[in-house]
């Protein structure tokens, strides 16, 4: 199993489908992560990007993922395969109330 990093150009102007399809993706995007097949999903601030990792065994695994996403037939993608990405635990992290 690789890490792959996803890259997602969102649409300039998003459609009223495009918009109502955005619940069914955070369904989507909330079981993968459950399963443990993403590891990460970020977009940017202006909504022009998103940013994911997903754990897979190859590119082409990784596409079937990206197909079964309400959204993908929107969005530009560019898939990567990874040496390594690091991230904090943020959960790891221990704050002192003093």
């Amino acid at each position: 199993m690789q890490q792959f990093m996803v890259i997602m150009k969102l649409p300039e102007f998003l459609t009223e489908e495009f918009v109502s399809l955005i619940p069914h993706q955070r369904i989507r995007i909330n079981e993968l992560m459950a399963r443990g097949t993403l590891t990460s999903y970020s977009l940017a601030i202006d909504r022009s990007v998103l940013w994911a990792t997903i754990l897979g065994n190859s590119d082409g695994e990784v596409r079937d993922i990206l197909q079964a996403l309400p959204l993908t037939k929107f969005v530009g993608i560019e898939i990567h395969s990874l040496a390594f990405h690091n991230v904090m635990n943020v959960s790891m992290l221990q704050f002192s109330m003093n």
